[in-house]
């Protein structure tokens, strides 16, 4: 197997963020999924999977660094320097040992045998799997190579369907379609996680798919919290003389009572008229009335206002420095 900086196309040098953004944007490209015409893209994708364990694992990665392990995760074998034949400790201070291939014993060597030494070597975790009298196929025990096979995606939704629940496809960024239920009552940034949804790699578990769920600017609804903020146009007369004005809600639309001689900027609390909470209650929603003059220049409007002003005069600023 090649290198694995060079499979994954990073510098020996690489942080691990930039180790693992280069093998997702591979593993993408090279998925067989994505590529069910083309009958190599197995072995590159196997590589690819290959490389991100070795390099995706701190540990991992300084082993093979320091020539530890192979490009495949294997234990090199480096003999011990500075050796003596006869058995002593070298001038290293490593122990030697002289190997033999028949003899005593049931796996045809002798005492301190090539499985000893190897259990030896690398903490009675080798060799597992030698056959009795088979010679020298071994299997080595690394101890298991976390591989992120987890997928993550987002998902915006509205305002009303994340009250209500929704059942939306997602496109995953294996090329993947996938409908999803989403639970009523979902708040921004929630997390939902799909066991085994995720990617697949041999001899690993498949990995999860994690959906943070976004929702969408409402055309005019503020959320808060559990409440909800509205707000509310209503015209000149409505704000002098006072009425009934409908406002919606996530629900039907109910009406408001306004009040005569009721200002721009007046806020009106709705009670239970905000988002679902945990406990099964409702938060508020908070109604601000804004005064809306009618569209372009209305000569009847204006002649009453000036008459207004020389009879009526008021400062509303009169507070203000």
């Amino acid at each position: 197997m090649r290198d694995p900086y060079e499979v994954l196309g990073v510098p020996r040098g690489a942080s691990a963020a930039a180790i693992k953004s280069a093998y997702r944007k591979l593993a993408k490209k090279h998925h067989p999924d994505a590529n069910k015409n083309d009958p190599k893209s197995a072995a590159r994708f196997a590589e690819l999977n290959t490389a991100n364990e070795i390099l995706g694992d701190e540990e991992k990665r300084k082993q093979f660094d320091r020539g530890e392990i192979d490009a495949e995760g294997r234990p090199r074998f480096q003999g011990f320097p500075g050796g003596d034949p006869r058995g002593r400790g070298g001038p290293g201070g490593f122990e030697t040992h002289t190997f033999r291939t028949g003899g005593a014993g049931p796996g045809g060597f002798g005492g301190g045998g090539f499985e000893d030494i190897l259990n030896s070597m690398f903490g009675g975790g080798a060799s597992r799997g030698a056959r009795p009298g088979g010679g020298t196929t071994f299997e080595f025990d690394t101890g298991g190579i976390a591989l992120d096979l987890d997928l993550s995606v987002t998902m915006t939704v509205s305002l009303e369907e994340s009250v209500r629940g929704v059942e939306k496809r997602v496109r995953l960024p294996t090329g993947k379609e996938l409908d999803v239920k989403i639970p009523p009552g979902v708040v921004a940034g929630q997390q939902i996680r799909l066991k085994g949804q995720g990617e697949t790699a041999p001899g690993h578990r498949p990995g999860d798919l994690l959906i943070t769920v976004n929702i969408a600017p409402h055309p005019y609804f503020k959320v808060e919290g559990s409440d909800l903020r509205l707000d509310l146009p209503i015209t000149l007369y409505e704000a002098v003389l006072g009425g009934k004005v409908r406002v919606p809600t996530l629900g039907s639309p109910v009406e408001l009572s306004i009040p005569k001689n009721t200002s721009s900027g007046r806020v009106f609390r709705l009670k239970g008229k905000g988002l679902p909470k945990p406990t099964g209650t409702a938060g508020d929603l908070f109604v601000t009335t804004r005064i809306m003059l009618p569209d372009g220049n209305h000569a009847e409007l204006e002649s009453l206002m000036q008459k207004w002003r020389d009879l009526h005069p008021y400062n509303p600023r009169s507070d203000l420095a």
